[in-house]
């Protein structure tokens, strides 16, 4: 039913001008300048429709019981090599793009295991306890976006556990540099890097694939691109982007690209504004 609503909500979304299709369509432009106007406007309407799905999902996620909210995985891709990764105590820093449902997926990678996830904590205080309690109930301990979450993120990877991290929202202006993301010059965090290069952390990237509607998510694990260990920071920062450039390319639709990821500009240029 969730999906069924989502469908006709992501529609509605495609057929006026609205500000999510705006951006959706000028970062679609963006990436893939080679793809026929047919087959950007396609890509439109399924990334409308599954960001709605995931939007509707979110509230099913927190709510249901855990064991319920795990039934949703109906299969997974990599998982033995990232436990194996994980139980050799070195620790492991799992990035998750915003595809797909990444609340189910993060619900599903943590199960079990000793697990820190750095988090944006929203302006409204209620909020940010409800985010808070819904994420620990799989035992997930949360690492607030500023110098305090690093220290405890670089400290549980010390321990060996499983770090968890957002790794494609726009960072503030010292933690980021611009590395090329689908070709385009995205201004990219460099903390995964830095924890890599200062812990000795395996990489992996995952996220949950949505099926046909009503039929579930498969969880998909990924070993980073190799040049995320780089002892150059440009060049691990590079590595992370393909990686995430990987994980997007096998779920398109997925991606959620109705985010402003090319807001700044190496130039100081307004993206969204210029393409008009």
């Amino acid at each position: 039913m969730l999906h069924w609503i989502a469908g006709v909500w992501g529609r509605l979304l495609y057929l006026f001008p609205t500000k999510a299709k705006d951006t959706t369509s000028k970062n679609l432009h963006h990436c893939f300048p080679e793809r026929s106007e047919s087959e950007i406007q396609s890509l439109i309407k399924a990334s409308l429709v599954n960001t709605a799905c995931t939007a509707l999902e979110m509230g099913k996620a927190w709510a249901a019981p855990m064991a319920q909210t795990l039934s949703l995985v109906k299969g997974e891709s990599g998982y033995a090599e990232f436990r194996r990764a994980v139980e050799s105590e070195q620790g492991v820093i799992l990035i998750a793009p915003h595809l797909s449902n990444w609340e189910i997926f993060g619900f599903f990678a943590c199960e079990g295991l000793p697990s820190n996830f750095m988090y944006q904590p929203p302006r409204v205080a209620g909020l940010d306890r409800l985010l808070r309690e819904v994420r620990a109930r799989n035992g997930v301990q949360m690492a607030p976006t500023n110098r305090k979450g690093v220290a405890e993120l670089l400290t549980a990877l010390k321990r060996g556990e499983l770090v968890g991290i957002l790794p494609d929202q726009v960072p503030n202006d010292e933690s980021g540099i611009f590395a090329p993301f689908f070709g385009k010059p995205a201004f990219t965090m460099t903390l995964v890097s830095k924890l890599a290069q200062r812990t000795g952390a395996k990489v992996f990237c995952g996220y949950a694939e949505r099926l046909a509607p009503g039929q579930g998510f498969k969880a998909v694990f990924l070993p980073a691109d190799e040049a995320v260990y780089s002892e150059d920071l440009l060049q691990s920062v590079v590595g992370l982007n393909r990686t995430i450039e990987h994980a997007v390319n096998r779920s398109l639709t997925q991606y959620q690209w109705e985010y402003k990821r090319f807001r700044r500009q190496p130039d100081n240029s307004e993206f969204y504004r210029l393409n008009q």
